[in-house]
């Protein structure tokens, strides 16, 4: 299978989120480690699987609003 390896830079283009948000705020919560990137030969660059992203994405933009029963929604 063909991955698609990104900078942060590069992913940061792609998901037009700033490179510091991306290393702060989503590296390690969202973006996991052997996942979503890799750190290739045991070195300190990160290079993020852009088809694993995508994936998770769309998945979790698909359940954080959760339509109840009694019309509200849940946000997860």
């Amino acid at each position: 299978m063909n991955q698609t390896y990104l900078t942060t830079e590069g992913l940061s283009e792609r998901i037009h989120y700033d490179q510091r948000t991306i290393r702060e705020r989503l590296k390690d919560s969202v973006l996991i480690e052997g996942v979503h990137y890799i750190r290739p030969f045991g070195g300190r660059k990160i290079l993020y699987i852009w088809e694993s992203i995508e994936r998770d994405m769309r998945v979790m933009g698909s359940t954080l609003s959760i339509p109840m029963a009694n019309g509200d929604v849940c946000h997860g």
